[in-house]
């Protein structure tokens, strides 16, 4: 892999430190505003993104207009702004202020997940905010394990990592993480995991997202089913009409111990939910890459 100029990270570094400082302190109303500004500037910094959103949104919507798919597209540069100002305010939420900013919905599907004492697999996506809801579950309940990617720059990489833990949370890396989840999973603790990214081939199946084959992940029905443990799908939402976030728990998936169908399964479930929130979910990220074999790619170089 080539490696990236130490002045790219550093520039993007200071620029990251910027703008989570100029939103951690500034009036609530002042702050969504200025991060949607700083979304409009990477938006046109980098037009890929909006051109990626564009083409998902044509992939996975082909009945609606060229507008709506606009509009949806715009939606998600404002779920991404709300995300960048409270993820600024991290360090200043506690058990007795968090309430300003989500609240649970479906808790007793985590209870009962709890007493089947196998542990809970937390089955998220890049939707509405997913930091927020790591992080204030570990406040509101009790500390939990999340499965991370380390970020393309050494310096935000650390950045982030001291904000996501600063509520208890674990974090655990990509090598090695199957013995970590396990071990977690059997001290009946909870694990979060995004289940939404493209995957490599060899690594994932083929199953229908928005009626077109993508490359899901399949490790994490193999470790449903291994460990036993209950699987909630979760996921943070924007309420425009609270002017917060629910952290909405669905009752538990049951697991069969078919991969393919499982995995299968939880994407219907997951696309389901972006139907009903479509400018909450990261459309620029490009989840139809991976191909089956003897299909064009579907995106170009631009994308």
């Amino acid at each position: 892999m080539r490696r990236r100029p130490v002045l790219r990270d550093a520039i993007e570094y200071a620029c990251a430190l910027l703008a989570t400082a100029s939103l951690a302190w500034l009036p609530r109303g002042v702050a969504f505003a200025l991060a949607r500004f700083y979304t409009r500037l990477l938006d046109r910094a980098i037009p890929r993104l909006r051109q990626v959103a564009l083409h998902n949104l044509e992939i996975a919507y082909p009945e609606i207009s060229a507008a709506e798919r606009e509009r949806i597209a715009r939606g998600v540069f404002r779920s991404i702004a709300r995300l960048l100002v409270v993820f600024a305010r991290f360090p200043r939420l506690r058990r007795d202020n968090i309430g300003q900013w989500i609240r649970y919905e479906g808790f007793e599907h985590y209870e009962e997940a709890l007493r089947r004492g196998r542990g809970v697999l937390f089955a998220t996506a890049h939707l509405g905010n997913w930091e927020l809801s790591a992080f204030a579950h570990a406040l509101l309940t009790a500390p939990m394990h999340v499965v991370v990617r380390p970020l393309d720059n050494p310096y935000i990489d650390r950045l982030v990592e001291r904000r996501r833990t600063l509520s208890g949370n674990h974090l655990i890396g990509k090598k090695d993480f199957a013995r970590s989840i396990l071990a977690a999973l059997a001290r009946n603790e909870a694990v979060g995991i995004l289940i939404d990214q493209n995957a490599a081939a060899d690594s994932g199946a083929f199953v229908d997202f928005f009626g077109t084959p993508a490359c899901a992940g399949t490790g994490f029905a193999k470790l449903a089913a291994h460990s036993g443990a209950a699987v909630i799908p979760g996921f943070a939402l924007w309420s425009e009409e609270e002017g917060r976030y629910v952290l909405r728990f669905y009752p538990p998936f049951e697991i069969s111990g078919d991969t393919v169908a499982d995995t299968a399964a939880l994407q219907k479930q997951l696309e389901a939910v972006i139907r009903q929130y479509s400018d909450q979910w990261l459309w620029i990220h490009r989840r139809w890459k991976t191909r089956p074999a003897g299909q064009p790619a579907l995106y170009g170089s631009a994308r």
